[in-house]
């Protein structure tokens, strides 16, 4: 329930901020990195658990940049003249950016246990696989998050950039594989609280799954529709017969 009221959170904080965002984005990346830095030096140097247990949360478990992912994914099950794409999409490339740079302390994090458990042979097969998606993910991660950054958009053509774009429901499906990796051994040995986050995540996973397909079904049917009516509007001007042309006087 702890991703849930993150989440619920941070949808708010979204729509409240979604100006200041929009006109001030290096603050909400400032922000970003300040948490991973607040984050590495709370583990280095320790702190109370008021202040270590948020931040052990938020971005050692990654619930923010996560939190942020699904806003950022889930701003594309809606249509373009809906109100929650209206208000949000504008800052959707923000959003997505402080996700990735959140995303760094959550890694940071882990790469240690991770690379010392496989060096030691002692990692079980779920921890290798779930080490060989978190791989994967780091490259789109990269990918996506350079890719967002409105310079670096501009140098790109359009079809290349929407292409490279397209990844992201290939992280976003990653981002679930490597959490059930993580989660199902816990959760089928009675562990409850791991039943629980896996129960929270297959549900919101599964709810953007089905709202992106419903989206895609209605844009096509959209566009298929208008295409209908512009050829209804504005026919294909019938093409001359032989005699017509022997027939046209010479310009």
């Amino acid at each position: 329930m702890t991703f849930a009221c993150v989440l619920l959170l941070t949808v708010l904080a979204c729509f409240i901020g979604r100006r200041f965002i929009h006109r001030h984005p290096a603050v909400l990346y400032v922000f970003a990195v300040a948490v991973d830095a607040a984050y590495l030096a709370v583990e280095f140097f320790g702190a109370p658990f008021w202040l270590w247990n948020p931040l052990f949360l938020l971005v050692q478990k990654c619930l923010l940049a996560l939190a942020l992912f699904v806003v950022v994914m889930g701003i594309g099950c809606f249509s373009r003249a809906s109100s929650v794409s209206v208000w949000l999409r504008p800052v959707r490339a923000e959003l997505s950016i402080a996700a990735c740079l959140l995303a760094v302390g959550h890694m940071v994090a882990y790469v240690g246990t991770y690379v010392s458990r496989l060096a030691m042979g002692s990692a079980k097969d779920h921890v290798v696989l779930a080490f060989a998606v978190a791989m994967a993910l780091t490259v789109l991660l990269a990918m996506l998050g350079v890719t967002s950054v409105s310079q670096v958009k501009r140098r790109m053509k359009a079809d290349a950039w929407a292409r490279l774009q397209k990844g992201a429901y290939v992280f976003f499906g990653l981002v679930y594989v490597h959490l059930a990796l993580m989660l199902v051994p816990a959760a089928s040995r009675g562990g409850a609280s791991a039943h629980e986050s896996l129960a929270v995540y297959t549900a919101v996973f599964g709810v953007y799954a089905v709202a992106r397909i419903y989206r895609a079904v209605c844009d096509a049917r959209e566009r298929r529709s208008t295409e209908s009516a512009l050829d209804a509007v504005a026919p294909s001007a019938a093409v001359p017969s032989p005699t017509e042309w022997e027939e046209a006087p010479a310009s």
